[in-house]
């Protein structure tokens, strides 16, 4: 309490006043500035404080870059989204025209592989487009795009790149009907390229063919080729026409059972090549004259003259 006449004690206990303290503390700077600068006194100190606020200064920016580096993380998810995304549209964009690349890819291919099977055959061919198959369930048939107006004919030989496919059986004026090897109806004559033992070939469904009335004995083997013997004067000699896979040998038949597959694509592309008719030289007669037979004519008739 205070008393009457009398101040209070203070409370805290005052030093040099303000101004003083103020001037000495920017003397001091100034000292320390001047010694720093000219003869760098405080470089272990600064290095020292530097130490020792290394710690702190790194919890400090803790928080920050803690937030910098999760606005960044949300960036780029939302950019590799969106670059997801437009990926995943031009790529649903370009599935079709990949894929109908690689579809013109294997045309091209048998387009080719074709026209060197006709460039190796001694007659006309001209590329057919297989579209379907027909209805009927119990036969091997399918359908071509070429017709009577493109000179397509009943009976002509239809094959692919590897051997024969199978022959035409009907004709429509844009479209033909063609009677596959594998047909139940449909037979072929053929000889073993290694023997040259001819035979029958026919049909017997489900991709296979058989190799019929030949004996038990018969000199065939497993993996013999079997070509065209062009003895029916539809099929070219020597085109490849069928393996031989199995053969069963039972001496209580008098024919020996011999199964085969095609070795074209029978069943399987979409393009096939229908070969032209065969055709044969003019005979020539025997009693026409060659060309020295005037020559030697005139000459005798000026002698006799």
């Amino acid at each position: 309490m205070s008393v009457v006449g009398h101040a209070p004690p203070p409370f805290f206990k005052r030093g040099p006043a303000p101004l003083v303290r103020l001037a000495f503390f920017v003397s001091l700077s100034l000292i320390l500035l001047v010694a720093d600068l000219r003869f760098h006194t405080l470089e272990w100190a600064r290095l020292a404080v530097a130490t020792v606020a290394w710690p702190l200064q790194r919890i400090t920016w803790m928080p920050i870059d803690a937030a910098g580096d999760f606005g960044a993380y949300l960036t780029r998810q939302s950019t590799l989204l969106t670059e997801n995304e437009e990926l995943r549209r031009r790529q649903l964009g370009t599935a079709n025209l990949l894929l109908r690349q690689q579809h013109l890819e294997q045309e091209n291919k048998r387009l080719r592989a074709l026209l060197d099977m006709r460039a190796r055959q001694p007659v006309e061919g001209r590329i057919a487009e297989i579209l379907y198959a027909a209805r009927d369930p119990f036969s091997r048939r399918v359908i071509i795009d070429k017709g009577m107006q493109h000179g397509i004919s009943a009976g002509q030989a239809v094959v692919d790149d590897v051997g024969i496919v199978g022959q035409v059986a009907r004709v429509f004026p844009l479209t033909a009907e063609v009677l596959l090897l594998t047909d139940k109806d449909q037979a072929i004559p053929v000889e073993v390229q290694r023997s040259g033992l001819r035979a029958i070939l026919a049909g017997a469904g489900a991709g296979m063919m058989e190799l019929r009335f030949l004996a038990s004995n018969a000199e065939v083997q497993v993996g013999d080729i079997l070509v065209t013997s062009g003895l029916d004067g539809v099929y070219l000699p020597g085109l490849p026409v069928a393996k031989v896979v199995k053969i069963d040998r039972d001496s209580s038949y008098s024919f020996a059972r011999i199964t085969c597959t095609p070795l074209a694509g029978v069943e399987r592309h979409g393009l096939a090549l229908v070969l032209g008719g065969r055709t044969a030289l003019p005979p020539q007669p025997d009693d026409a004259p060659t060309a020295e037979e005037p020559s030697r004519g005139k000459r005798i008739k000026k002698k006799v003259r």
